[in-house]
């Protein structure tokens, strides 16, 4: 039933997927509501569980995702909407679409943006709530700084419409990735030493040594912001999930 759940969220955070965007133009996109934050954030570990299970396992860990989503595929009465999401992740996992994210131009660097907006209870204020974005560069790139390299990947979460984050965060935001090609997997804090957004919104990031390959990552955890004049802010995101291509 576990593997059965995960497919369905991969699908389901697959096909929300949000165009690429210029890091420096955080634009806070729609929280989904057809498809409940809270839902696809209760598989994110699942997810990133599945994909690094044991590799002496027959035909690796990210077959049981593609043979659990090519069964869901293949059952009567699967809405038009649903085949099309699947597809997406069977071509991602399997390695026939590539798996890489789309180039906006020839000077811009390659955005893989996570497959979902996540949410910040408080963040704002008491009584405002934050919608988080993340995103993944595979290297080389310049960005975030001091850039990724060939092999490695950096991680940016915005925070939108928060305050500027403190450089000593007490309780990390944390991203979580496996590369399904090479078995690499590790937990990194993201941390406000770039200086991305140094008057706000709050933004973190971190760069990964994930290899090449097809990087599945999960990004979580807890943000501290300094308003102006007032007390800091520590609030808890839900998971967001990311899926893109390392070369």
């Amino acid at each position: 039933m576990r593997k059965a759940f995960t497919a369905v969220a991969i699908a389901a955070v697959a096909g929300l997927a949000l165009p690429a965007q210029a890091m420096a133009d955080p634009a806070a996109p729609p929280a989904p509501e057809s498809v409940p934050i809270e839902f696809l954030a209760s598989f994110a570990p699942a997810i990133i569980g599945a994909a690094a299970g044991p590799a002496d396992v027959a035909g690796g860990p990210q077959q049981a995702l593609l043979d659990q989503a090519r069964a869901i595929l293949n059952s009567p009465g699967i809405p038009p909407e649903i085949k099309a999401t699947l597809e997406k992740v069977i071509t991602f996992l399997d390695g026939s679409g590539g798996g890489g994210p789309a180039i906006p131009d020839e000077n811009a660097p390659v955005i893989a943006q996570f497959l979902y907006p996540t949410l910040g209870k408080g963040c704002i204020s008491a009584t405002a709530d934050s919608v988080g974005t993340a995103l993944a560069v595979p290297g080389p790139a310049h960005l975030p700084p001091p850039g990724p390299a060939a092999g490695q990947a950096g991680f940016v979460f915005t925070a939108l419409g928060t305050a500027p984050a403190v450089d000593d965060q007490p309780v990390p935001m944390t991203v979580t990735w496996v590369n399904i090609d090479n078995q690499r997997s590790a937990t990194q804090n993201l941390t406000n030493a770039s200086r991305i957004n140094p008057d706000g919104p709050a933004t973190l990031s971190a760069i990964a040594d994930t290899g090449p390959g097809r990087v599945l990552s999960v990004i979580s955890g807890s943000l501290t912001t300094q308003p102006e004049g007032a007390d800091r802010i520590t609030c808890s995101f839900l998971p967001t999930v990311g899926m893109f291509a390392v070369a």
